[in-house]
């Protein structure tokens, strides 16, 4: 068995004295696992840092067996990644939601999205934006996509402000008015075809509100806590921006969503 692929590496980890495991998002092959024999020469070890683009060949005689990667050089991402808290922080969040998916599981659009966000992860702004519209890719690929394309009560798909945490569907400012209190916050730079910048206060909004789902349909039911890189990113981003979301997304939405009578 053989392939040859894309790939943007996620991690390393040590094997016996001089190879390495690498973890790679590759274009049509998912994430993907692979030995890298003499990984852990100087000659190899600049390649295989994460946030680099590589070339892969993978080779294995059977399937379902680890195989061997090797790893060729497209663009070497990482020296400009380590410069920057956010950056470092961004893509080891990135690597932790890749990881709730199945291994090997194709998923090309995460892919292209994830190469789009390493050539902005050294700018703040850009890459708080970026990470937590891939936040909402994952939940959809998970299958607890958000829909905010209309009013779960009205139908409307004008002037959406709220999120109801029981369905995660959206809701007009005017029909979740009586509930806002127990609403969770609709940036407007989330709504399906906006074209607005976020404002003062949007992005932690948008956190609180990924963060919520997360917990509730993917940390929670699989025993896990938030990934530490997500809190670590977090508080990057506070430093670096004003406005911007507190260290840990709070949750207080969750004792209310069996109390809304939206979606």
């Amino acid at each position: 068995m053989e392939w040859r692929d894309e790939g943007i590496i996620l991690g390393t980890r040590k094997h016996g004295e001089t190879s390495a495991i690498l973890e790679v998002m590759t274009r049509n092959h998912g994430r993907h696992l692979g030995l890298v024999r003499g990984g852990r020469s100087r000659k190899q070890q600049p390649v295989l840092q994460p946030g680099n683009r590589v070339e892969l060949w993978w080779r294995a005689r059977l399937d379902e067996h680890l195989g061997t990667f090797q790893a060729e050089a497209l663009e070497l991402n990482a020296a400009k990644l380590f410069e920057s808290a956010v950056a470092v922080y961004g893509l080891q969040t990135l690597a932790a939601h890749l990881r709730l998916l199945p291994e090997r599981d194709p998923h090309a659009a995460l892919f292209e999205t994830l190469t789009l966000i390493i050539e902005n992860l050294n700018e703040a702004e850009a890459a708080a934006e970026l990470v937590v519209r891939f936040e909402m890719l994952i939940l959809d690929e998970l299958g607890f996509g958000l829909d905010l394309t209309q009013c779960a009560a009205t139908g409307a798909t004008q002037d959406l402000a709220y999120v109801s945490p029981k369905s995660g569907r959206a809701v007009s400012r005017r029909a979740g008015a009586q509930w806002h209190d127990k609403m969770l916050a609709l940036p407007a730079f989330l709504q399906h075809g906006s074209s607005f910048q976020p404002a003062p206060g949007d992005i932690e909004k948008a956190f609180r509100l990924t963060g919520f789902f997360f917990t509730r349909h993917v940390y929670e039911p699989r025993g896990l806590g938030e990934p530490d890189a997500r809190t670590g990113f977090i508080a990057a981003l506070k430093k670096a921006l004003p406005n911007a979301p507190p260290a840990t997304a709070p949750t207080e939405a969750a004792g209310y969503a069996d109390e809304i009578p939206v979606g």
